[in-house]
């Protein structure tokens, strides 16, 4: 990736005042938005916010969007964010591949990778694959590119967010206790790097991108597991084990699976996968969702990963029907259930996120 001098300062924009001012720039998009409404908005004064919008100024983060008629005095001037001015490198490690994109400070995808990947491969190689990754993104991009804000990597749980240390990820157990955002870091140089599981970086995507309320996202590909966002927060737990869906047993004694257990959803679900029975892993992947719904009461359920993605009508279909009948015992409305926006990248896209989202106020990374 490419190195510019006079980047942006990632801990100076994290500031809550500057965020609050960011975020707003952002939502009002090309339009723009004047300094008297910045105030009014954020509860700030007029003078703190002329000096936070000088500063994203000479950073090149924000400029004049045209004048605005005033109800007294001259014209105002309105401020736009400058997308360009920021980017941030997403990164999903799937078992068997890589995804990664390149997004600009609104989100939008500049550039993007996908690699084959063996997670089972080492430490050694696994770093290698991502920092080619990660350099390649930036060599295809345009070179007004700037240095990243961050990297953004995810992959399957357990694992701990906080430290970015990797726990007994499901089937590769050798990756107990690396500390993979230190490692990366190192190997990256100075770019801030941010590790977080899969699904919830997803879910980080989604919210951000509009799903508002609370609801759980389901992944299913390589694996099972689930995003959690609650209130419009993401929910990792303590020790980010929240959403270990694929691995809650709803059939005592049943098949192995990966993670030690006998009959967990995942296993059982991906069993189906495996004999072609859809239908069936539908209606498991269904019995599950319904678990969470009764625990959770959460507002709706996104579906998502590679799987779904090769049947999506199945899948939606035998999940709904689940929750319907589990509706009409209980007397409540429906869950809706749909497939989650983003597609393929969406995962690496919410990867980006985690390093998009604080910088805007709207999460943690």
């Amino acid at each position: 990736m490419r190195r510019a001098t006079g980047g942006v300062n990632l801990l100076a924009l994290r500031s809550h005042n500057t965020a609050l001012v960011l975020d707003l720039l952002r939502t009002a998009g090309p339009e723009g938005i004047s300094r008297l409404e910045l105030a009014e908005r954020t509860g700030l004064t007029p003078q703190a916010v002329s000096k936070i919008t000088a500063r994203l100024r000479e950073d090149g983060l924000a400029a004049e969007a045209g004048r605005r008629a005033s109800t007294g005095g001259k014209p105002r001037t309105v401020l736009r964010l400058v997308p360009e001015a920021g980017h941030a490198v997403g990164v999903h490690l799937d078992r068997d591949e890589l995804r990664a994109v390149l997004t600009d400070l609104d989100g939008t995808v500049v550039a993007q990778r996908r690699a084959p990947l063996d997670l089972g491969a080492g430490a050694e190689a696994v770093l290698a694959r991502v920092a080619g990754v990660v350099g390649a993104l930036g060599d295809g991009a345009a070179a007004r590119v700037r240095s990243p804000l961050g990297v953004g990597v995810v992959l399957p749980g357990p694992l701990d967010h906080e430290r970015g240390v990797l726990h007994r990820v499901t089937g590769f157990p050798e990756w107990d206790g690396f500390p993979l955002r230190d490692a990366l870091a190192e190997r990256l140089g100075s770019v801030p790097v941010v590790v977080d599981k899969d699904t919830n970086a997803a879910a980080l995507g989604l919210a951000v991108g509009g799903e508002g309320g609370s609801f759980a996202y389901l992944h299913l590909g390589t694996g099972l597991g689930a995003g959690l966002v609650i209130g419009g927060s993401v929910h990792r737990g303590p020790r980010t084990g929240a959403g270990e869906f694929g691995h809650q047993v709803v059939q005592l004694d049943g098949p192995p699976c990966g993670c030690g257990d006998r009959g967990c959803v995942e296993a059982l679900c991906l069993g189906a996968v495996e004999r072609g029975d859809t239908q069936e892993a539908a209606r498991v992947l269904g019995v599950g969702a319904a678990n969470l719904v009764g625990l959770l009461d959460i507002d709706r359920v996104l579906l998502g990963g590679r799987t779904v993605e090769a049947d999506p009508e199945a899948f939606v279909r035998g999940v709904r029907a689940v929750l319907d009948a589990r509706a009409r015992r209980t007397g409540d409305a429906p869950v809706p259930v749909r497939v989650a926006s983003g597609g393929g990248h969406g995962v690496a896209e919410g990867a980006a996120q985690l390093v998009l989202a604080p910088v805007f106020g709207r999460g943690e990374g």
